[in-house]
């Protein structure tokens, strides 16, 4: 009886195993080895001369009293002030729609998650041509304005490269808050709406009084999933704008990788990738918190 109470025990850790080994290798360790190397001079190629030395805390001061560290993480702050009510609300205004009794509506479904499922390295490319001076959007700009406004150098003006990196990134981001906002909307007791009706409710009411209420859970969720997401902004910068014009673009994961793979100063970007990882833990526990106390509440 023991051996098979054992034998049921050890099963699940044993399918488990593979997965497991999976994440300590490729999760855990590098993370490991990150916080370690914070604490040293590490550099990306070891010099015999040279070797590598504990210097504590050093360079998490390096890293603060870096101009180009603080510039970055500005940067990515303002992206992300700037993206997240944009995707978010694009996923809710689509979910909406799709939501809706439209005909051909699972085509629909289909059609707006596109975006997701091709890569940002295309999605960038693609847009890079719409970004052009005789691309798309300044062709509509001229059309618009019956060509009194001059063609615009979107991504080489530093007034208008990140809020071009914001609509990209909206656009090709905001199906995964469609899908998870139109979850949110289909969990909603749809005889709150028949009872608001016959109280004399328009859609407008409908929505504010219990759609975004019924949502609230779903807006935690959305909201700090996104702003996580934003602040690990680096394919679209590579790929458009390389940091500019004027570092305007430059990003906090883009600081880490010139840092530790052009620099080869691993220590420092070590520390950079550490205080990263706390502002994405303090981000997760945020969330953490505002689910539970609506928990607690409901």
């Amino acid at each position: 009886m023991l051996a098979v109470r054992q034998q049921t025990t050890l099963r699940p850790w044993l399918f488990l195993s593979p997965a497991l080994a999976l994440i300590l290798l490729f999760i855990v360790l590098p993370f490991v080895l990150t916080v370690a190397f914070s604490f040293t001079d590490q550099r990306l190629v070891p010099n015999p001369n040279m070797p590598t030395e504990w210097i504590g805390w050093r360079n998490y001061a390096r890293v603060f009293e870096n101009e180009d560290f603080v510039r970055t993480l500005l940067n990515t702050a303002y992206f992300t002030v700037l993206v997240v009510p944009l995707q978010c609300g694009l996923g809710l205004a689509v979910a909406m729609l799709i939501n809706t009794k439209l005909p051909m509506r699972q085509l629909f479904r289909g059609i707006y998650f596109l975006p997701t499922v091709i890569s940002m390295v295309v999605v960038s490319v693609i847009w890079f041509s719409l970004f052009q001076m005789s691309g798309f959007f300044n062709t509509l700009l001229n059309a618009l304005t019956f060509g009194l406004v001059d063609p615009v150098d979107w991504l080489g003006n530093p007034a208008t490269a990140m809020p071009a990196l914001v609509l990209m990134s909206a656009w090709q981001g905001f199906p995964f808050q469609m899908v998870v906002y139109l979850a949110g909307l289909q969990s909603i007791n749809t005889d709150l709406y028949e009872a608001a009706r016959l109280d004399g409710a328009n859609r407008w009411n409908e929505f504010w009084h219990i759609t975004i209420p019924g949502l609230l859970n779903t807006h935690i969720l959305v909201v700090m999933t996104t702003t996580i997401l934003a602040f690990k902004l680096f394919t679209q910068v590579e790929l458009l704008t390389k940091g500019g014009p004027s570092g305007v673009t430059d990003t906090l994961v883009r600081f880490i990788y010139l840092t530790g793979f052009r620099q080869g100063k691993v220590g420092i970007a070590a520390a950079a990738a550490v205080v990263f990882f706390l502002i994405v833990l303090a981000i997760s526990m945020v969330q953490r918190r505002l689910v539970k106390e609506e928990r607690a509440i409901e």
